[in-house]
């Protein structure tokens, strides 16, 4: 899906991604990773919103290095934090050199099933013992219930966004296609499948790649997970 994430994705989520959110989302990494020592890597850091913010104040100061494959976002992220440019299967960090991995929209989940294994024993792998991984994914169930889903918008500089997109229960995959059509009429446009694992399964994957689940939560507030939630976060252990 390289050429999902790159300029499609970067000019089409944006816009969405307003100031407020990240400093949710960054309060909530922050706490996440308070007891936790070592670098931190930003797994598919995009431009850099989390990380940015998180390595220049908080818990995390100084020790978040951002991970990302696409040349693109790496040209135009933002100021302030160390960035490598690597592939999340293959990760080009030493074994047991970091405290923390994070992951925000399902970045972890963009492959196949065998791939998402090789992932996770990847994380794994550049974790020392007692080290944490922090993602966030929307739930199985809340996708299962509106399988179907539609999207035509304006975006501030003039570019219409298109998608579509349609989620199969059985193979737990949420395929779609996006179209990003420019105002000089350039158009932009990409096919996506991610993976959303019910909570059960998710748990077993996570264990069976080294390690266990220290918390669920269903929003940033840290609350439980309800038929209500719009978000999974998960904490799990590096045993």
């Amino acid at each position: 899906m390289s050429d999902f994430f790159g300029e499609l994705y970067l000019r089409s989520t944006l816009p969405y991604l307003s100031e407020a959110v990240t400093a949710r989302e960054g309060e909530y990494l922050s706490r996440a990773f308070a007891d936790v020592e070592g670098p931190v890597v930003d797994l598919g850091c995009g431009h850099g919103r989390h990380a940015a913010r998180l390595n220049a104040e908080g818990a995390l100061a100084g020790r978040v290095v951002g991970l990302e494959l696409d040349p693109l976002s790496l040209r135009l992220r933002r100021p302030g934090f160390p960035a490598v440019r690597g592939d999340l299967r293959a990760l080009p960090f030493q074994d047991a050199s970091l405290g923390g991995a994070y992951a925000w929209y399902s970045t972890l989940f963009a492959f196949s099933d065998a791939e998402h294994v090789q992932v996770l024993r990847e994380v794994a792998r550049v974790l020392r013992p007692g080290g944490r991984l922090v993602f966030q994914t929307v739930p199985y169930e809340r996708l299962a219930g509106s399988p179907g889903a539609s999207f035509r918008e304006r975006l501030p500089d003039g570019s219409l966004l298109e998608e579509e997109s349609r989620f199969d229960a059985t193979r737990g995959r949420d395929v779609g296609q996006r179209q990003l059509t420019l105002p000089d009429g350039r158009v932009l446009r990409a096919a996506y499948a991610l993976r959303y694992y019910p909570l059960a399964e998710l748990e077993r994957l996570l264990e069976s790649t080294g390690f266990s689940v220290e918390w669920v939560h269903g929003g940033l507030d840290s609350g439980p997970m309800t038929p209500e939630s719009t978000d999974l976060i998960v904490g799990a252990g590096r045993g």
